[in-house]
């Protein structure tokens, strides 16, 4: 029996999101606009003896404090990445202050539809031409935050020069070709029906079909060879490609021409909530919210102002109570299940399990949880009557880019 993890017994243990650094640093710039914001309609409240403009200065201070938990918990997770009593790193620290961050906005919603319900029961005087105008300033400021948090974390997760065309029945994914006639691409069609390679020409104009043959070389040698037909403006294979769709292809285009190299990769299909930074998450659904409300409230002032409506302002309370619940719920959800290493990707584990049983092993016991965005952890029990070592399955597992740390233990079957 024996194991190995995914790297040198030394490899480092930091699993940050790819944007931490800048994802903090947008963090930060967005509290010193809400904090000067905050400062602003306090002593103007103050000075002109607005109560609403003091109370709006004062909810400005819940705003800056959520942005304030998430921009620590960066800073704290950036600082003790490298710190070994962290066993699998801080990448996980974002999920527990987005789970704190969502536990606080549940809060604010329980409080904003009591107040609301109340209202309904003991009305109480609104000042129009001064509330309006308040709610217009912290929606400006909320739609600033928004802009400022919502290009953070928005980054490129592969540079492999992959191509994606999604929808509700499967991907398809393509490697570009540069030939001294022109680009062409080779995909692999799948959507609604079974895989095929497809081979198109970006100038229109492609080898004939029986010069064409493409070779895929899997991990462990196995090879295959493909054929072409034309199809109306692209050539296909005539055979299908057995899963898993991850192999090196050598692709001919004619004559005696030296083959092209391209490489295909096994993706995982929850990359998004792999790679989701949650904590920047809760801090753009707290402005979100935030400005979400602020329109509301416009619209609920407005109609009590210009028709006399005065219950709509306790029904945009309602409304907007219910729409941050919403979305509270959905936080606490997908970072409790992160907190609790629930398995990210049942689909993923059961590719990996493909696999490594392709070649008559036994995969007797898998773990797969998230240890960061973008960053997998995985511990792997396989059972097996050849003289393998892990670092067999190791190479196997190269293909899932997820996967960041793995354990594998090997014993006689």
């Amino acid at each position: 029996m024996s194991s190995i993890e995914s790297a040198p017994a030394a490899h480092r243990h930091v699993f940050l999101g790819a944007g931490h650094e800048q994802n903090e640093r947008r963090t930060w710039f967005v509290i010193w606009l809400c904090g000067l914001m905050m400062v602003a309609e306090i002593i103007g409240g103050l000075m002109f003896g607005s109560i609403a403009l003091v109370a709006d200065g004062l909810h400005m201070s819940t705003h800056a404090s959520a942005l304030l938990l998430a921009a620590l918990a960066y800073r704290y997770a950036r600082r003790h990445a490298e710190d070994r009593r962290f066993t699998f790193g801080t990448g996980k620290l974002g999920d527990l202050a987005g789970f704190t961050s969502a536990i606080v906005l549940a809060m604010i919603a329980v409080l904003i539809g009591y107040e609301a319900l109340t209202r309904f029961i003991w009305p109480v005087p609104i000042s129009f031409d001064e509330a309006i105008p308040i709610a217009v300033l912290g929606l400006l400021v909320n739609v600033a935050s928004v802009l400022l948090l919502s290009g953070a974390g928005h980054h490129q997760h592969h540079g492999h020069g992959h191509a994606h065309d999604r929808d509700g029945h499967g991907h398809d994914e393509a490697q570009r070709i540069e030939t001294d006639e022109g680009a062409v691409l080779l995909k692999i069609f799948e959507t609604g029906v079974p895989p095929r390679f497809r081979l198109s020409s970006e100038s229109g104009v492609l080898p004939a079909a029986g010069d064409v043959t493409v070779e895929t070389v899997r991990p462990g040698g196995l090879r295959q060879i493909f054929s072409f037909a034309e199809r109306g403006g692209h050539l296909e294979s005539l055979e299908e490609i057995p899963e898993p769709h991850a192999f090196d292809a050598h692709v001919r285009l004619g004559g005696g021409a030296e083959p092209y190299a391209v490489e295909f990769r096994e993706h995982d299909h929850a990359q998004g909530a792999a790679h989701r930074d949650n904590n920047m998450r809760a801090a753009v659904i707290h402005v979100l919210a935030d400005a979400a409300v602020s329109v509301l409230v416009i619209v609920g002032l407005s109609l009590g102002r210009f028709f006399g409506w005065i219950w709509m302002d306790p029904v945009v309370g309602v409304v907007g109570a219910i729409v941050i619940a919403t979305w509270a719920y959905s936080l606490i959800r997908d970072t409790g299940a992160i907190l609790l290493d629930m398995n990210p990707d049942g689909a993923m584990a059961e590719r990996m399990r493909e696999v490594i049983e392709a070649d008559g092993d036994r995969l007797t016991d898998l773990h797969l949880w998230r240890l960061g965005p973008g960053h997998l952890g995985a511990i792997l029990s396989i059972a097996t009557g050849r003289p393998r070592g892990p670092e067999h399955y190791r190479r196997l597992l190269d293909r899932f880019r997820n996967l960041s740390h793995v354990t594998v233990e090997v014993r006689p079957d």
